[in-house]
C-alpha cells in the first residue's frame, strides 16, 4: 500500500535543500519520514557518484533504515535498490573517512579498529598497574568515617572500579576534545608552571592512564572508536581536496537520532554540509544517553533556533491512548512550570523542550488506540520493599496473561540486574519472557555450561571441577533423555563425584580398580556415570585443540537447540581473537573470559534482539531496561522501580548513582575530574572549585532522568502501571520520585 503522509509530515517531504530541523514526538513516524524523504531525493535524481547520506546513533537503527528506504525506492521510484544512498552510524561514517586517507591520520593502511572487548582490558591494565604505583594517591578521597571491614572493601573492590570508571570518560572527553596525551601533558605543564602536578590528583589519574592505554594502541598498531571518529575529522581538517570530494559525493545528509549527536558528529557533519543540505530530525525530549556517552541534546536544540534553518514540527502519535498521552504531556508540563529545581525548568539545562504530543486526526493511517475505561492506567502510592514489588508484577501478569493472549507487554526496570532478577523469577512461575538486556540469561547460561566444562579439561584431576562438569551434562542429557533420573538423583551423583578421592580411578582406571565399582550403586543409578565417563573421555581427547575449535567441538555435542550452536560459535571467534592476541595463554586462563560472560561482568551481546529489529511477540513479557526500550512500543507496559535513587530531581534527599558512598563530601570525582579536564583545555584549570562540577552532574543526571521517565510512559500503547521501592535495606529508605508524586497527584484528581 502507498505510503500516504500526515499533513505535518508532508510539509517536511516538501524540502527542497538547505538546512532544516525536524523536532518529533514519540510515536510521530520520524524514522519512517526520514527514510521516504531519502528515498524521494535519491529519487529526484543525483549524479551517478552521489549519494544522500543518512547517518544514525545505533546500529540496531541501519539495518531499518536500509530496509524503509529500500522499499520506498523500489515501490515509489522504481529504481534500483541500495544505490544512491549509504546509511551510516557515526562510526561508520569515520570509518569510510580516515581508510580513504589513512596516512593523513598516522595510520597504516591495513590499521585494526579495536573491539570495545580488548579496549576495556587494555583500560583495565592501565588502572591496575596506575593504582599498583600509586596506592595512596586518592586517599585523601575516602570518607573519614569508614570501619575497618569497610576500609579494606574500598582499597580492594571500591576504588579499583570507580577508578576505571573515571579514565573511561576522561579519556573518552579527552578524544572528544582532540586533546592526546602528548598535548594533555604540555597544556598542564602551561596551567601549573611551578606548581607539582600532585595538585590535581584526578588529572593526574586520568593523564597518566591515557597515556599508558594510548601507548597500548600505538604498540598493537590500532585504534579504539573514540579515536576513530577523532581521526575523521582530522583527516577533514587537514585535507581540502577530500573535504571538498566527500562534500560532492554527499549532497544531502539526514541525520537520525539527532538529539543524540555529540561534539565530534556535530563538528564532522558541519564541515561536509558546508556547502551542502542538512536535515536532522530528532526528539530532544528523549535524550537518554548524555550519562554514558558524549551525546549532547543541547546541539539539536541550538540548531533548531539557528537564522537560516527551517523548523519542522511532528505532534501527532498514534501509539498511544488519550489518557497516557495527557500523562506523558503533564510531566512535560509540570517539569516546565513547577519543577523544584529552577534549572530543570528553563533555560539551556531545561530537561525539556516544551513541546506536546497531539493525537491523529480522523481517518489518519495510525489512529490511537480506544481509550476504554477497562483499560488500567495506575500509578501505585504504597512503597514496596524491592524484591515485593518484582514479586507482585509477576503476581499481576500471571493474572492478567491468560486472558490478553493476543497483547504485548513489557516491564521495563531501570538497570538490568533487575532484569535478570525478575526474569528469573518469571520463569519459576512458568511465564514466557524475553529479555532484552545487557546480556541474557540465554547467554549466561550458554557461556556458564561451556566454561565448566572447560575449567574441567583444563584441570581433570580436580574432584569439584569434575562433578560441576556432570552437574552440567546431566542437565542436558536429561532435557534429551525419556525416564531420565530426575534433579534428585542429579543431586546425589554429584555430591559422589565431588567425594572422588582420584578421578583418575574414574576417569581412566586400571583393571580391577575402577573407583565405581567400589562405590557399589548398582546398575541403574551408575549408568548417568558411565555415560558421563565416556563423554569426559570424548572431551578429554578434543582438549589439545585450539580453544575456538574446542568450543565448537563440545557445542556440537553438549547443544541441539540453533540459537546455542550459534552462540557458542560466537563465543568461538571471541577465543579465537583472544588467542591470536595473547597466544601465550593456557586454557584455564581463557576460561576467564567465559567466566566474565556466564557471570554478566563481560559486555556481550548473544543475540541483541534489539540490533535485530526485535518485534514484541503477543503472549511474551519482554524484560528491558527503560533505555534499551526506547523505539519500541507494547499494548501493557510496566515501570518499575521509580524512586529517588533511580529518578533524582537534584533535591537535597536525593541519591545519585554516580555518587559513590565511601567518597568524602558526597563527590561525584568523574564529573569533578571531567571539569578540570574541560577547564584545562579552555585555559581556565585555577577555576576549577571542589563541588561545583558534582552539582552540574546531578542536574544534568536528573533532566536525563526525567526524560527516561517521559521515554518509559510512552512506550505505553493502551495500559501502564508505575509502581516504586524503598530500595535496599542496608541503605536509607528510598522515596518515591519527585515527578513521580506530581503524576500520582495529577491522575489521582482526574479520577
Amino acid at each position: 500500500m502507498a505510503f500516504v503522509p500526515r499533513p505535518t509530515q508532508q510539509a517536511v517531504l516538501t524540502y527542497k535543500g538547505g538546512k532544516m530541523g525536524i523536532s518529533a514526538v514519540p510515536g510521530s513516524g520520524k524514522t519512517l519520514i526520514l527514510s521516504y524523504l531519502a528515498a524521494q531525493l535519491v529519487g529526484q535524481g543525483l549524479h551517478e557518484d552521489q549519494e544522500v547520506l543518512v547517518v544514525t546513533f545505533a546500529n540496531s537503527a541501519v539495518d531499518n533504515l536500509i530496509k524503509r528506504i529500500t522499499d520506498f525506492i523500489r515501490h515509489e521510484y522504481a529504481l534500483l535498490p541500495h544505490v544512491g544512498y549509504r546509511v551510516r552510524t557515526l562510526h561508520g561514517l569515520a570509518h569510510d573517512i580516515v581508510r580513504d586517507r589513512p596516512g593523513l591520520a598516522g595510520l597504516a593502511e591495513d590499521f585494526d579498529i579495536l573491539d570495545e572487548r580488548v579496549t576495556a582490558q587494555m583500560r583495565q591494565d592501565a588502572v591496575d598497574a596506575w593504582l599498583n604505583e600509586h596506592p595512596e594517591a586518592l586517599e585523601l578521597f575516602i570518607a573519614p568515617d569508614l570501619d575497618r571491614r569497610r576500609l579494606k572493601w574500598v582499597r580492594t573492590k571500591g576504588w579499583p572500579d570507580l577508578v576505571y570508571n573515571l579514565a573511561e570518560k576522561f579519556i573518552s572527553r579527552a578524544k572528544d576534545l582532540q586533546l592526546s596525551p602528548a598535548h594533555l601533558r604540555l597544556a598542564l605543564a602551561e596551567a601549573l608552571g611551578d606548581q607539582p602536578l600532585e595538585r590535581y590528583p584526578l588529572l593526574q589519574l586520568g593523564l597518566q592512564v591515557y597515556e599508558a592505554y594510548q601507548r597500548a594502541l600505538i604498540y598493537r598498531g590500532g585504534v579504539d572508536f573514540d579515536d576513530l571518529v577523532r581521526l575523521a575529522l582530522q583527516v577533514l581538517q587537514s585535507d581540502p581536496q577530500l573535504l571538498a570530494r566527500l562534500q560532492y559525493r554527499w549532497p544531502y545528509i539526514l541525520e537520525d537520532e539527532a538529539q543524540d549527536s555529540s561534539e565530534l558528529q556535530e563538528r564532522i557533519l558541519r564541515l561536509l554540509t558546508e556547502n551542502g543540505h542538512w536535515v536532522r530530525v530528532g526528539d530532544p525530549n528523549q535524550a537518554i544517553n548524555t550519562t554514558f556517552t558524549t551525546a549532547d541534546p543541547h546541539f539539536l536544540r541550538r540548531f533548531l533556533r539557528e537564522p537560516g534553518v527551517r523548523r519542522c514540527y511532528l505532534p501527532n502519535s498514534g501509539r498511544s491512548t488519550r489518557r497516557i498521552i495527557e500523562l506523558a504531556n503533564y510531566l512535560v508540563d509540570w517539569t516546565c512550570d513547577a519543577h523544584p529545581v529552577p534549572w530543570l525548568r528553563e533555560g539551556e539545562q531545561a530537561a525539556f523542550l516544551r513541546q506536546y504530543i497531539q493525537p491523529t486526526g480522523c481517518g489518519d493511517p495510525q489512529p490511537n488506540p480506544m481509550d476504554r475505561t477497562s483499560y488500567v492506567v495506575h500509578l501505585e502510592p504504597r512503597p514496596y520493599p524491592p524484591d515485593r514489588e518484582l514479586h507482585d508484577i509477576v503476581v499481576s501478569l500471571a493474572r492478567w496473561l491468560p486472558a490478553h493472549p493476543d497483547w504485548t507487554v513489557a516491564v521495563l526496570v531501570p538497570i538490568n540486574e533487575r532484569g535478570y532478577k525478575l526474569a528469573e523469577m518469571l520463569r519459576r512461575r512458568g511465564l514466557p519472557c524475553e529479555e532484552l538486556l545487557r546480556s541474557t540469561s540465554h547467554t549466561r547460561k550458554t557461556a556458564g555450561i561451556l566454561e565448566t566444562i572447560l575449567r574441567f579439561l583444563s584441570n581433570p584431576l580436580q574432584p569439584g571441577y569434575m562433578a560441576a562438569a556432570f552437574a552440567c551434562w546431566h542437565a542436558l542429557d536429561t532435557a534429551n533423555r525419556e525416564g531420565a533420573p530426575d534433579g534428585q538423583h542429579r543431586t546425589q551423583l554429584t555430591r559422589l563425584l565431588r567425594r572422588c578421592p582420584q578421578p583418575e580411578r574414574f576417569l581412566y582406571p586400571r583393571p580391577g580398580d575402577d573407583w565405581l565399582a567400589d562405590i557399589a550403586l548398582g546398575d541403574g543409578p551408575s549408568a548417568p556415570l558411565l555415560r558421563f565417563r565416556q563423554a569426559a573421555r570424548r572431551w578429554l581427547q578434543a582438549s589439545i585443540l585450539p580453544a575456538d575449535q574446542l568450543v565448537l567441538t563440545l557445542a556440537q555435542e553438549l547443544f541441539t537447540e540453533p540459537s546455542d550452536l550459534a552462540l557458542a560459535y560466537k563465543l568461538a571467534l571471541l577465543m579465537r581473537q583472544d588467542a591470536a592476541q595473547h597466544p601465550e595463554k593456557t586454557l584455564a586462563e581463557r576460561v576467564t573470559e567465559l567466566h566474565l560472560i556466564a557471570h554478566n561482568q563481560r559486555r556481550f551481546l548473544g543475540f541483541d534482539e534489539a540490533d535485530l529489529g526485535y518485534q514484541p511477540k503477543p503472549g511474551v513479557v519482554t524484560v528491558t531496561t527503560m533505555h534499551k526500550a526506547k523505539g519500541l512500543e507494547w499494548d501493557r507496559v510496566y515501570l518499575a522501580g521509580v524512586n529517588n535513587y533511580n529518578f533524582p530531581s537534584a533535591e537535597s534527599h536525593d541519591y545519585y548513582r554516580g555518587e559513590s558512598w565511601f567518597v568524602r563530601d558526597q563527590l561525584n570525582l568523574e564529573a569533578e575530574a571531567i571539569a578540570q579536564l574541560e577547564l584545562l583545555y579552555r585555559g581556565q584549570l585555577s577555576a576549577w572549585i571542589a563541588g561545583e562540577a558534582t552539582e552540574k552532574a546531578r542536574v544534568d543526571y536528573a533532566a536525563e532522568r526525567l526524560r527516561l521517565l517521559y521515554v518509559g510512559i510512552t512506550r505505553a500503547k493502551k495500559e501502564l502501571i508505575i509502581t516504586w521501592n524503598s530500595g535496599h535495606e542496608a541503605f536509607a529508605p528510598k522515596q518515591p520520585a519527585t515527578p513521580f508524586v506530581a503524576l500520582y497527584n495529577y491522575w489521582k484528581e482526574r479520577q
